[in-house]
């Protein structure tokens, strides 16, 4: 008797391990399959202006001599459709709902995309202005690079503004999601006058509204901008703006001196 008891001793035991085991990989493979993405509060360096302390997701935003220097991972704070079947689309998704009737998702998927921008503290004109590259010529405060008015090669974004999600962006084949063009998450919820970002020369990008206008191309310079006082510049300082016309965000070349972006 006293053998099958501990016969039966061993039994139960091994029965309680293999259960505790099981569990100790269930939780372990539920907190990876429900990953979400992380909004990157920033290490602020020292002497940052205030102004780019209002770009609330990046990993750090640090001065390096003259240059303010902003590192991102470009994932958006928003839904979108194009989280399907990423490992953040549980949380992320969310199925196209804007009001393009020409609307049609692009094979790409959101991606994780490390981004630096090195941009000039004391932005100045330049005295030749340099054409906007493809690929990011600038960031928003989300994050999330800023792509000048043009598809790859070089092609107009007639076709491929039917690719933007209801947020007014998509992802490119790494799966860096950007906008070309207004960006409508911030838009709606700071504002339409709201400052939404900078292009990599440091002068800044609002939104398509100013002092209860909307404002249009034909208000704006060759290069999408004008000079003028600004909620975060009392003295006036040449900025860009958004309009709802091609080429949205910038026209003829950088007004500054562009810094640099790596990837």
């Amino acid at each position: 008797m006293k053998t099958k008891s501990n016969y039966l001793a061993i039994i139960i035991s091994l029965l309680f391990l293999v259960l505790v085991s099981c569990k100790k990989d269930a939780a372990t493979t539920t907190i990876t399959t429900t990953t979400t993405p992380v909004l990157n509060t920033p290490t602020i360096g020292t002497g940052v202006p205030a102004v780019f302390k209002k770009i609330y997701n990046a990993t750090s935003i640090y001065l390096e001599g003259s240059y303010v220097v902003i590192k991102v991972t470009s994932l958006p704070d928003h839904k979108s459709p194009y989280y399907k079947g990423t490992q953040w689309a549980s949380t992320q998704y969310e199925a196209y709902n804007g009001t393009n009737t020409l609307w049609n998702q692009n094979p790409n998927t959101i991606a994780e995309n490390d981004v630096t921008f090195k941009i000039p503290l004391n932005p100045a004109i330049a005295t030749t202005h340099a054409s906007t590259p493809l690929g990011p010529m600038g960031v928003a405060i989300n994050g999330i690079p800023i792509f000048n008015q043009y598809a790859a090669g070089g092609s107009p974004l007639t076709n491929e503004v039917n690719s933007f999600d209801q947020y007014n962006g998509h992802p490119q084949q790494s799966g860096m999601y950007h906008y070309h063009a207004e960006p409508y998450y911030l838009t709606t919820n700071k504002g339409k006058d709201a400052l939404i970002g900078f292009l990599l020369d440091g002068f800044p990008v609002y939104g398509p509204l100013e002092n209860g206008k909307t404002i249009t191309n034909a208000d704006l310079d060759v290069y999408h901008g004008h000079f003028g006082v600004t909620a975060d510049y009392p003295n006036g300082i040449y900025h860009y703006h958004t309009t709802t016309a091609d080429p949205y965000i910038n026209g003829n070349g950088f007004y500054g001196t562009a810094g640099t972006v790596s990837q």
